[in-house]
């Protein structure tokens, strides 16, 4: 893990944004209260595929998942792995679970809070993969130290990912396009930039869907990014 001055301010302890906005709806508030309880990470103890599901497999990392849709959709495509959802957001996490429900989701596990918690629970090495989509970029210079893509979470999430696993990210905000470029640089000896052919990172891969912030931005005006870190030798 690459180490760190104290004080840096590209290293942060906890994330930051928002918990709730509208009322839920009536199912939607049900659900937060019988079906997040049921699937929910525990609050303490260390968090593996084996102590979410009982089994030995592939483990995904989403952190911030938004409204669940494209967390769903891995979770649909990729039903023999495990995946836990980071959100801190109430009302993403509803519609989350409504997903879950309606697409009978028994690989989910749902974390309504920090990432930075679950993240440091996990063994070393033990995801396969992780997801950081669209994530709040934090625009005036004097929060650059609150965006997740910061040198201390980018070691932790090193620390916890497995020889050959693979990082996604995607950003829309050109400020947060140039940072996490300029920060994932920094990590080359930890993460190797998958770019097969010119301006791929205009592109989907296969199994990456678009998510509505992605649509949101392109009707604005504004070109989403995607990016495949491939996690090196350790």
């Amino acid at each position: 893990m690459t180490a760190h001055k104290k004080g840096d301010p590209t290293t942060i302890n906890r994330l930051y944004g928002r918990s709730s906005s509208h009322k839920l709806r009536a199912g939607q508030a049900e659900l937060v209260e019988t079906l997040l309880p049921a699937i929910s990470v525990a609050a303490d103890g260390e968090i593996s595929s084996k102590s979410l599901f009982g089994d030995e497999r592939p483990l995904h990392l989403e952190i911030g998942f938004g409204g669940g849709e494209h967390l769903a959709y891995r979770a649909d495509l990729l039903p023999n792995h495990g995946f836990i959802g980071c959100e801190p957001f109430l009302n993403g996490v509803a519609q989350a679970l409504t997903h879950v429900r309606d697409q009978r989701l028994a690989n989910v596990r749902l974390w309504m809070g920090d990432a930075l918690d679950v993240l440091r629970r996990i063994p070393d090495g033990a995801l396969t993969m992780v997801y950081l989509l669209h994530p709040d970029p934090w625009p005036k210079a004097r929060h650059a130290k609150r965006r997740m893509m910061n040198d201390g979470p980018i070691d932790l999430i090193a620390t916890k990912m497995k020889a050959g696993g693979e990082f996604r990210v995607a950003t829309d905000d050109p400020t947060y396009l140039d940072w996490l470029l300029m920060i994932m640089a920094r990590h080359e000896h930890e993460f190797d930039w998958v770019n097969d052919k010119p301006g791929e990172w205009l592109e989907y891969p296969s199994g990456w869907i678009e998510t509505r912030y992605a649509a949101k931005a392109r009707r604005q005006g504004r070109t989403p990014h995607q990016f495949r870190y491939r996690r090196t030798e350790v």
